[in-house]
């Protein structure tokens, strides 16, 4: 494994749950990224003849939980390599019947009732307040949706803490608040992407139905999982066409300014 701050790539993906490896291990190069948030461990490799970088969100063994996931380092390791667009996918309960389990939703909008997280490059240093009315950048969600018709355009994302899944009476008060997918890691990789400058794409993948109103509908890790197996093909399969997608001169939307941006990665390593 190469320590290679010299890496370009315009793409990045994030595998959530389920999804621990993309490339063909021969034709990937594994390298470490020293940020000041601590070491990331990248792959680089191709997507339909695109340059890209890849992180399994929680390890490749699936150790680490969601509210102690690295994002701040995860999305500078990104932003130091070029990174303009950010496919990130997760596994999501449902709250809205028109979204069935089996679905890809690419998420327009997110609540965040995540608590703890560091969620921004800018708490040790001059103040900036990021634009967040629109989460996820609509010039990268329409590339998605045109290299992907068959992905449902937009949904309402609610990040929850985690480990733990919803009760039935949190879905209730969810569902009637308009709710329609729960997860819990979209937050504060969304805000920190958009921090950094980088428009990022989210594939959420039902895997359930929350906690249901029946009994047997109850999520546990073993239906998720199962669930995300079956939808890993079809999952890659959009993960490549979205990538493909992205033209060489692709411009992300700047929120912060961009003398902000390059101060943040210019701080030094752990």
């Amino acid at each position: 494994m190469s320590n290679d701050r010299g890496t370009r790539a315009k793409v990045a993906v994030i595998g959530g749950s389920g999804l621990y490896a993309l490339f063909d291990d021969k034709d990937s190069t594994a390298f470490t990224v020293a940020t000041p948030f601590g070491d990331v461990e990248l792959t680089r490799g191709t997507i339909c003849g695109t340059e890209a970088v890849f992180v399994p969100r929680h390890g490749a063994d699936h150790c680490v939980p969601p509210h102690l996931i690295r994002a701040r380092a995860v999305i500078w390791a990104f932003a130091s390599t070029g990174v303009r667009v950010l496919i990130s996918t997760a596994a999501v309960g449902s709250l809205n019947p028109d979204l069935p389990v089996g679905t890809i939703a690419v998420a327009d909008q997110l609540v965040d009732r995540t608590h703890g997280r560091a969620d921004s490059y800018f708490d040790a240093s001059t103040v900036r307040h990021l634009p967040f009315a629109d989460p996820f950048d609509s010039h990268a969600r329409r590339l998605a949706l045109e290299a992907c018709p068959e992905l449902v355009d937009g949904a309402t994302v609610l990040v929850i803490q985690g480990p733990r899944f919803s009760t039935r009476a949190e879905s209730r008060i969810n569902r009637s608040a308009g709710i329609d997918l729960v997860n819990m890691t979209l937050y504060p990789e969304a805000a920190l992407a958009a921090e950094l400058g980088i428009d990022m794409v989210a594939l959420c993948v039902v895997t359930d139905v929350d906690s249901g109103e029946q009994a047997e509908e109850a999520v546990t890790a073993e239906m998720v999982f199962a669930r995300l197996a079956e939808a890993r093909q079809h999952l890659v399969s959009a993960i490549e066409r979205i990538a493909s997608s992205v033209p060489l001169d692709y411009a992300p939307r700047e929120l912060i300014d961009g003398a902000a941006v390059a101060e943040v990665l210019r701080m030094e390593a752990q």
